[in-house]
């Protein structure tokens, strides 16, 4: 398998599709960053935590966590809406699985190799921000704010392992590289994207009242967990959705979650996303070991 993850690697970083992405993580830490200046500059933060501020704090343009939250579907997706029917329509399948390589080694190698180009890609703009960010304010990180940015950062990596299972699923249905790529990128679109998402906006409002199944039909969506993981682990003073409405905050001094609290809130949202990732490779997983792989 460490064969596997090697020549993956190696195919990444030496394709074009692999360098566009890593401009698009750059670009957008950027711009991130610039708005968090402009951001912490003129209000500040109302946590304390001033260093997390640059990854929370935005305005006219977007924070970087969400940047993130927009990318991390689209680098999942793109590196894995390829990865076997590519292999399957060049002829190469069949001859790597002539060698003495076993099958499982193939698919669980282009999985993990695509986790840590994800990895790599979301590491290098968060440490983009932190260090230029970390000049421009002068206030050096806390321990816990560390700690809750790691925590943070496999919270992210998890969430682009489900689209990246997601989209080699696909891959492994189908043969047509276009239909591997649209399938994915349409339920990210209906789903899983805080920009156009019909399924927020019209279906959980038309179908109940109630905030617990509003909230129960929301967290179908992965984006849906994503989002309120991360704004428990970055922003000490969420309380959570459907626990205390406005009203009941209103004139409430709020005082920042220790970080045991916030793990706490946020425990359930990362076992789901954790579950959702496992049953969409696992799937992919049966598939992949039950076709059948000869020369076309």
């Amino acid at each position: 398998m460490i064969t596997i993850i090697r020549k993956e690697l190696a195919d990444y970083f030496t394709s074009i599709r692999c360098l566009i992405l890593f401009l698009l993580v750059v670009v957008a830490s950027a711009a991130a960053l610039y708005a968090a200046q402009q951001g912490i500059r003129g209000t500040g933060t109302e946590s304390g935590f001033i260093f997390m501020g640059l990854f929370t704090v935005g305005g006219a343009i977007p924070s970087l966590a969400t940047f993130i939250a927009l990318l991390v579907p689209v680098i999942g997706i793109a590196l894995g809406f390829d990865a076997i029917n590519n292999e399957r329509s060049t002829g190469t399948l069949n001859r790597i699985l002539s060698q003495p390589i076993y099958r499982d080694s193939v698919i669980n190698g282009k999985f993990l190799a695509g986790m840590i180009t994800l990895a790599i890609m979301i590491f290098a703009a968060m440490l983009l921000v932190a260090g230029y960010g970390l000049r421009m304010i002068g206030v050096p990180p806390a321990a816990e704010e560390i700690i809750r940015l790691f925590i943070y950062f496999v919270a992210v990596v998890i969430y682009g392992a489900f689209w990246m299972g997601l989209a080699i699923l696909f891959s492994i249905l189908f043969r047509s590289l276009a239909v591997s790529l649209l399938c994915p990128l349409a339920i990210w679109i209906l789903i899983g994207n805080p920009v156009f998402n019909p399924y927020v906006s019209f279906v959980v409002p038309a179908v109940t009242d109630s905030i617990g199944t509003s909230l129960m039909l929301l967290r179908i969506s992965p984006y849906w967990l994503f989002a309120e993981a991360t704004a428990a682990l970055l922003d000490p003073l969420f309380r959570g959705l459907g626990i205390l409405t406005v009203s009941d905050t209103t004139g409430m001094l709020l005082r920042p979650l220790s970080l045991d609290q916030s793990l706490i809130l946020v425990w359930p949202q990362l076992t789901a996303l954790i579950c959702l990732t496992v049953i969409c490779f696992a799937v992919s997983y049966v598939v992949f070991m039950r076709q059948e792989i000869r020369a076309t």
